[in-house]
């Protein structure tokens, strides 16, 4: 019997042992590096030279102001982009969800953006939204608004990216409300009618209860994406105007490949994992309070 659960095991671990072995090195290793790297003044260029330095770059963090508004900037994004997102995709759902004629051409239509590559989409809204030659700027000026400025602007910058993100991402959150709204049985809808309820009735006391466990799906995968925010200002802002559109991930890639300040860079990568994790802790804690 003991020879049998050995060879069990050791067929186990071999079957493991390639995931295991890329998790080590691209994961594990990469993430002991930068833990390591964030004590040092380790600069690309000369790699040899390295120092032990301490605290000190963690501590210049907490003075970088950039740093500090690129904190400021995607907790903005994410408290603008989860609701914006969240309800962009359950309002498409909602309308896809009964049998009507073209509804596969809508569904194809409101997840092609999800297909597309971020720096396509990107782009593609950077001539849109372009504030002289833009189409949407020709259109506002055609119903008697002014042109606005857009992404040249920091008060409106990071506010039309989180129009963006949420344009692109829709459709996929569309597509798992549309499987929780199939989901939910037809006989409960049926006996709320009897009871004499309306639409909207049904909306708050049926049809959200009974989304609550994919909501909090959707609400983490949206939240991850939304820490993980570069390529948009990358492509479209670089980062500005006056830094109103710079993330952490995006400062941090500054740091490391064009500044080439690797040590202050796995610093900067050390406290936003941290700050992450936390994040998600907190949530965690709450979506099990919430489903108990």
């Amino acid at each position: 019997m003991k020879n049998i659960n050995v060879r069990e095991s050791i067929a186990a671990y071999s079957f493991l042992s390639p995931a295991l072995i890329l998790l080590g090195l691209f994961l594990l290793l990469p993430v002991l590096m930068a833990i390591y790297y964030a004590f040092t003044d380790y600069y690309l260029l000369t790699p040899d030279n390295r120092q032990f330095v301490g605290l000190e770059n963690f501590i210049a963090i907490i003075k970088d102001p950039i740093f500090l508004q690129s904190l400021k900037n995607v907790a903005l994004f994410v408290v603008c982009v989860i609701p914006v997102q969240i309800g962009s995709a359950l309002g498409l759902a909602l309308l896809i969800n009964k049998q009507r004629r073209g509804n596969l051409f809508f569904k194809v239509a409101f997840f092609a953006p999800v297909v597309l590559s971020l720096v396509v989409i990107s782009v593609l809204w950077l001539y849109l939204l372009n504030p002289s030659e833009g189409l949407i700027n020709v259109i506002l000026e055609r119903v008697g608004i002014n042109p606005q400025p857009f992404l040249t602007s920091p008060d409106q910058a990071i506010y039309t990216i989180v129009f963006v993100s949420a344009w692109q991402g829709a459709g996929y959150q569309m597509l798992i409300f549309l499987a929780g709204l199939q989901n939910i049985p037809s006989s409960v809808y049926e006996a709320s009618k009897m009871d004499g309820a309306n639409k909207w009735q049904n909306f708050i006391h049926i049809t959200l209860p009974l989304l609550k466990p994919t909501s909090i799906l959707i609400m983490i995968t949206t939240l991850i994406a939304a820490f993980k925010l570069i390529i948009q200002p990358m492509v479209m802002t670089q980062g500005g105007p006056m830094n109103s559109t710079m993330t952490p991930v995006y400062y941090i890639y500054q740091t490391g490949f064009s500044d080439r300040l690797i040590g202050y860079a796995s610093a900067m990568t050390v406290v936003f994992g941290i700050l992450i994790g936390i994040v998600t802790f907190i949530q965690s804690k709450v979506s099990r309070e919430d489903d108990s």
